[in-house]
């Protein structure tokens, strides 16, 4: 099978010059982060101003154990978003045949080519799980040992009950956690790998001192401290989602309850007419009839409700 084009969902400057409009006058519902995001706390002026000490990380390292329920002896890395291990974690170990399910997330399969692995159906002596997948949100089951196994739980935070954190214990495991998706901060370049603490230390020694900035540090404590947030939100997020399958009206692929995967008629038409109205969704190069969507913020909803009707029409 031949390895699909890069992409990713963002790129709103890219739409606004295709499409018109400025970048504030879009929505952007093609990249499944929460649209209503963790408030953000006061930071201590320090946060901004001095180089990230060891207090703050500790602050940070604690409240992720507690919330992933991290076994113990498993190490746990703070690191500037999830695209920074998937780029690195290949270069761990030395290169041979790696098994990627797929279609998922094709930033894996380019690091594991780009460190000199072939991506295989079988044989393999490393495996990436995506769980729960991009774009389909199908869950895996646990997996069996091999000498590298990267899990990517980077959309799990909406049922932490399927999580596979457990097979951290696992000599040569690792998974890899995004907070920007389900806390809805992004832009603060916030993720956690956690597993085999060999690797972790090789990760963080290829990653340098001070691979999380200070405010980051501060925000992603408090965050993930307050649980009840969470739960508020995992339960909205359920009723968001149901709310725009209603909205979409086209059979439902798969999913989660950050972004929804859809089977319309034509993608590439749906986006354009999405994008005629400064909407922006996803495609993929290796499907012409899979559309998705993640949610709107609140002020969205009645905007993407007339967008729809259009192409109901």
């Amino acid at each position: 099978m031949a390895e699909a084009q890069a992409d990713h969902g963002g790129g709103i400057d890219a739409a606004a010059r295709r499409f018109g409009g400025a970048r504030a006058d879009w929505l952007d519902l093609s990249t499944g982060i929460n649209p209503n995001p963790f408030p953000l706390p006061a930071l201590p002026s320090d946060a901004w101003t001095a180089l990230p000490d060891q207090t703050a990380l500790n602050r940070l390292i604690a409240a992720a154990r507690q919330v992933w329920s991290v076994p113990d002896g498993v190490g746990v890395l703070a690191v500037s978003g999830a695209s920074a291990p998937i780029a690195l974690v290949p270069h761990l170990r030395s290169s041979g045949r790696v098994h990627i399910p797929g279609p998922t997330y094709n930033e894996h399969a380019r690091a594991f080519r780009a460190a000199g692995w072939e991506v295989v159906d079988t044989g393999a002596t490393a495996q990436v799980l995506v769980h729960p997948n991009n774009p389909d949100g199908r869950f895996h089951a646990a997996p069996g040992a091999l000498p590298l196994t990267v899990i990517d739980e980077s959309f799990c935070d909406i049922a932490p009950d399927r999580s596979l954190i457990h097979l951290a214990t696992r000599p040569g495991t690792l998974v890899l956690k995004s907070f920007g998706k389900f806390w809805g901060l992004a832009g603060l370049r916030l993720g956690f790998v956690i597993g085999d603490p060999e690797l972790i230390g090789a990760l963080s020694q290829r990653l340098g001192p001070w691979p999380v900035s200070g405010p980051a540090l501060e925000i992603g404590a408090a965050a993930l401290e307050d649980t009840e947030w969470a739960e508020t939100t995992r339960l909205r997020l359920l009723r968001d989602a149901a709310r725009l399958d209603a909205l979409v009206r086209a059979p439902l692929v798969g999913g989660t309850p950050l972004f929804r995967l859809y089977e319309v008629d034509d993608a590439a038409r749906w986006q354009e007419a999405l994008a005629e109205r400064q909407i922006w969704s996803r495609i993929f190069p290796y499907s012409r009839r899979w559309l998705r969507l993640g949610l709107p913020p609140a002020t969205g909803w009645d905007r993407l409700a007339a967008a729809l009707q259009g192409l109901h029409a």
